[in-house]
């Protein structure tokens, strides 16, 4: 081997110097870092928007939700109650079905147990254990005990009996209707549902709760004596004790007005509020 060879060969198997390689992994880690720091921002903003999208999503549902509940509500079954500490619910009675009644009981007609309506066109939608409301002017027409039988707003139904276009109702008790409808009309429904706006224990915020299948009651009833609830949206950030900032208010139907109720929860996400201003008309007339 000729002394020409041995020099490249010397060459080629020599390694890299330590500035080289320092100067190597000081490029690859501001490569890393950047890179790194990219990747980062840009879960960062996936996860924000994910977490404003969520948000979005449920107080959308929930407000469209009770939009729909509210406006099917019997007449002046609506009532709101508030504690400015803890909680500001809104309870109301959907409608199940409605018509018009043939025959009924009422004052000053003799107590009965049954009373006569027409078929319409939703006989499905009248069912045993339903109940019946005949001109509920009052919320109190409406969740007050029925256990005076000689002028009631509200009956139970114990049996139905279909023969041609016509119900015949059997309910639980003799009774007697307080007031006959000027258009004859009468309402079925089942049990009170409540929208509750309640203030989460470990924040300042609220949470919406729907509950439902629970009893009438005269006075309306507080969250903790309905149940368990189903969540319905979350970062509810209205003020209960600010009367312009709680969550909803009702202005109760009169003789030329519908009843009106005012929804405006915000809600809180990252920093980031956004406010509802919505109106649900309840155009049932008694």
């Amino acid at each position: 081997m000729n002394s020409l060879s041995a020099k490249r060969m010397q060459t080629s198997t020599r390694g890299f110097t330590l500035v080289e390689m320092v100067t190597v992994i000081l490029i690859l880690g501001i490569l890393v870092v950047g890179v790194s720091s990219f990747i980062l921002f840009g879960t960062r903003i996936f996860v924000e928007s994910s977490s404003v999208d969520q948000v979005l999503s449920q107080s959308r549902f929930a407000v469209e939700r009770m939009t729909r509940e509210l406006r099917s509500a019997l007449p002046n079954s609506l009532r709101v109650n508030t504690d400015s500490l803890t909680y500001q619910c809104i309870e109301f009675v959907p409608i199940k079905a409605s018509t018009t009644y043939l025959s009924m009981p009422i004052s000053p007609a003799a107590i009965a147990s049954s009373g006569t309506v027409i078929l319409d066109n939703v006989p499905s939608a009248i069912s045993v254990n339903q109940f019946v409301w005949i001109y509920p002017l009052l919320d109190t027409d409406v969740y007050a005990n029925t256990s005076s039988s000689t002028r009631q707003k509200r009956a139970q139904i114990k049996a139905i009996a279909t023969v041609g276009n016509q119900v015949t109702l059997t309910f639980t008790a003799a009774l007697r209707f307080a007031e006959g409808s000027p258009r004859q009309r009468v309402y079925f429904g089942t049990n009170p549902v409540s929208y509750c706006f309640e203030k989460v224990a470990a924040s300042n915020e609220l949470q919406l709760q729907r509950y439902t299948s629970y009893n009438f009651s005269t006075i309306q009833p507080k969250p903790n004596m309905m149940g368990a609830g189903v969540l319905m949206a979350q970062s509810v950030a209205n003020s209960l004790t600010n009367n312009t900032d709680q969550p909803l208010t009702l202005t109760p139907s009169t003789l030329v007005n519908n009843a009106m109720v005012h929804l405006q929860p915000r809600f809180n996400v990252n920093g980031e509020t956004f406010q509802y201003r919505h109106q649900v008309q309840v155009i049932n007339v008694p």
